[in-house]
């Protein structure tokens, strides 16, 4: 009976060790992470791949179609968001055999890697509005030109800027000048099963209104909420609101199948002195809060019970991109090292296996508010067009595309975080069969 009842013992031992390590060693489907090429520093691609490996991500959006990245991937499990430049879009619109033989060139014609989106242009509505009338012909002439009973979505992906309201997101509205072609596109995208793919940052947001209270509302720490009167919901942070106000905007149309995806999200660790809510301390809470709020599986007040499908910003920092020094500071990770540049909470077991030891964050900056000042010219993910594997100049975003509180519009790019919290066990799909072990055993050792 003793033996028994040590052995129940160390099984439940076994099962709690089980439960604790879930959260760092399971992929989670819903977190991704952006590539991005701006930079002359980055290691191979297949260092780089490896390194993903060693994370909770299952997902990486790349800017272009270079094979050397894409067959880096090959054998990973990380399937491939890949790009076309805004550059291609009238050639692929006026012509359905350029679009055939860019998916005959660019998507591998084995299954490994997985790819699992194309997304044609990046920002076309906001950056060149003169391509948006060829935006949907060149969409249909992609996906027609993929193979029969393909599972690859092709989109398109969006600002914030595409949205005339957002506060509060219950009227979140498209601006009417861009029905034109915002129609067609959500016709096609909910025909073809296709995610509406959006680009919110709320560090823009803090940028527009640098109070303590809207910080804390960006980054997930404490704050007294905010309702919205339309819909009677209450929001604690800037990505619910602003996914939420997408999902009124696409509701409005009729849209409600059309799921959304953020193809961007991040928070600068270091800028400018004009800059100071660029720092290593807001990105951690920023980046390791939303990871933590993805897992909790607590999806939106609007959606919830569903996590939003994200792509982090980014791999690296991107030196080479002009414009403020917050720009080429996204990257989570160093590219000498490979280590973490503050802990995010996506490393497998808390660290990456066969992998430089994961060095401290740096001290954060005071995480003061600081006057607003101009937007820069240039936004984090967006790549130049110097070929078609970067596709979209970034646009630059004005006063009027952020989602501050009190204002109509939203920020060309906002998310919000969360506190650096431990990451929740509840999104691993081996939790439930771990619990229901644990209980199990237990019930077993209190009847003997």
């Amino acid at each position: 009976m003793a033996g028994r009842r040590q052995l129940l013992l160390l099984l439940l031992l076994w099962g709690f060790l089980q439960l604790i390590r879930l959260p760092y060693s399971a992929s989670q489907s819903f977190i991704g992470i952006n590539y991005g090429d701006v930079a002359d520093n980055l290691p191979p691609p297949a260092s780089t791949a490896r390194l993903l490996q060693s994370t909770t991500i299952t997902k990486v959006r790349l800017y272009g179609t270079d094979p050397a990245v894409i067959s880096a991937f090959a054998g990973t499990g990380i399937s491939l968001l890949l790009g076309a430049a805004n550059g291609d879009i009238p050639n692929f619109a006026s012509s359905p055999a350029a679009a055939a033989a860019w998916v005959a060139a660019h998507l591998p014609s084995t299954s490994s890697p997985a790819i699992s989106a194309v997304s044609l242009g990046n920002e076309v509505l906001f950056a060149d509005t003169s391509l948006a009338s060829q935006l949907v012909p060149a969409l249909q002439n992609i996906h027609a030109a993929l193979p029969p009973n393909s599972s690859v979505k092709v989109s398109t992906v969006h600002a914030m800027d595409v949205l005339a309201s957002s506060d509060p997101p219950s009227s979140g509205a498209f601006k009417p000048e861009l029905a034109a072609a915002l129609d067609p596109l959500l016709a096609f995208l909910s025909k073809t099963g296709s995610p509406f793919l959006i680009n919110p940052y709320p560090y823009f947001a803090y940028l527009s209104d640098p109070r303590p209270e809207t910080l804390a509302f960006c980054l997930f720490q404490p704050n007294a909420g905010r309702p919205d009167a339309g819909s009677g919901l209450t929001y604690t942070n800037m990505f619910d609101a602003q996914v939420d106000a997408v999902r009124a905007a696409l509701d409005a149309k009729g849209y409600k199948d059309v799921e959304i995806v953020v193809a961007e999200t991040g928070w600068p660790h270091s800028g400018g002195a004009d800059e100071a809510g660029a720092t290593v301390g807001n990105a951690r809470a920023f980046v390791s809060g939303l990871v933590s709020h993805l897992r909790s599986m607590a999806g939106t007040p609007r959606a919830p019970g569903k996590p939003v499908d994200t792509y982090l910003f980014a791999v690296y920092d991107e030196d080479l991109k002009p414009g403020k020094p917050s720009e080429k500071s996204f990257g989570l990770f160093q590219t000498t090292t490979l280590a973490e540049t503050y802990p995010t909470g996506l490393m497998r077991n808390g660290t990456a296996a066969g992998l430089a030891p994961a060095m401290a964050p740096a001290a954060a900056a005071p995480t003061l508010p600081v006057k607003p000042s101009p937007a820069p010219a240039r936004l984090p993910g967006q790549q130049p067009q110097v070929t078609p594997l970067q596709p979209g100049s970034a646009a630059a975003a004005g006063p009027s595309a952020l989602c501050a509180p009190g204002t109509a519009t939203t920020t060309a790019r906002g998310a919000a975080a969360a506190a650096c919290s431990s990451p929740s066990a509840a999104e691993s799909p081996r939790t439930m069969s771990v619990i229901s072990i644990i209980a199990g055993v237990l019930l077993m050792y209190l009847l003997i």
